[in-house]
């Protein structure tokens, strides 16, 4: 857009640039073929004591004058009505500018706002991402089970202090291994560790990127495991604060 806008700029001002020559060169010649004719029509053929070789240079002269006072009015009054242009962001009003170029600024918001409404991506699919108007949309679904064991693994350090430290190709399964006995199993005798696990794998090590359904199953395991791990820990606070009330009651007055 900004270049397409530099160059006709350029093309208004090699226009007008060549305008303006061509019309001192025809005003130059007219104004010698005038004064030649008035040195030929003269009684002593010379523009000494010609009235009319004054009257055409003074007519010539007065024109260049007043064009050049024009030209540099214009340039004067532009000057200062970009002056008068604040120069700090604020938003233009109705009352600001004239109807007609209000009308056309409205015009032109209303058609860019309907083009990028109907740009938006309504059916498109792209594979690893959730679809536009779902509740994954935006979302990619490796990187966010990837993130996922960062997160969970900061959890597992808050309940159990001598969890081992993350490694990065550690599978999630024997990272989080001492999570087993507190979480639930379903009718396949499966945690949520263990389905977890199988979508972590399948982030890291598989070439296809992994599938809505299988996005699902595996934060929906992590979000069952982080509650677990929540819950745990607010148990652990509440124990603590109890011991400790129940250590001040017994201590002896």
């Amino acid at each position: 857009m900004f270049p397409r806008i530099f160059r006709r700029s350029t093309l208004s001002q090699i226009c007008y640039a060549a305008l303006v020559l061509v019309t001192t060169f025809f005003a130059a010649i007219s104004c010698v073929f005038l004064l030649s004719q008035a040195v030929r029509t003269a009684p002593n053929r010379s523009f000494v004591k010609n009235v009319n070789a004054v009257v055409i240079g003074a007519a010539y002269v007065f024109m260049l004058i007043m064009s050049l006072a024009l030209c540099l009015k214009r340039r004067i009054a532009v000057h200062r009505r970009l002056q008068r242009i604040s120069k700090t962001y604020r938003t233009l009003g109705k009352n600001d500018v004239p109807d007609s170029v209000f009308l056309y600024m409205q015009q032109e918001h209303t058609r860019a706002c309907l083009i990028a409404y109907e740009a938006r991506p309504k059916e498109g699919f792209q594979e690893g991402w959730g679809r536009p108007g779902t509740k994954h949309a935006g979302i990619r679904f490796r990187t966010a089970l990837l993130d996922s064991v960062r997160s969970i693994d900061k959890l597992a350090h808050l309940v159990i202090p001598r969890h081992p430290p993350l490694r990065p190709h550690a599978r999630a399964l024997h990272h989080f291994r001492f999570l087993l006995p507190l979480l639930g199993k379903d009718e396949a005798g499966l945690t949520p560790l263990h389905y977890y696990d199988s979508a972590v794998q399948l982030a890291r090590h598989a070439a296809r990127e992994p599938s809505e359904q299988e996005y699902a199953v595996g934060i929906r395991a992590a979000r069952q495991i982080e509650t677990m791990l929540n819950e745990c820990y607010l148990e652990m606070n509440e124990g603590s604060s109890t011991d400790l009330s129940t250590y001040g009651e017994r201590e002896p007055k």
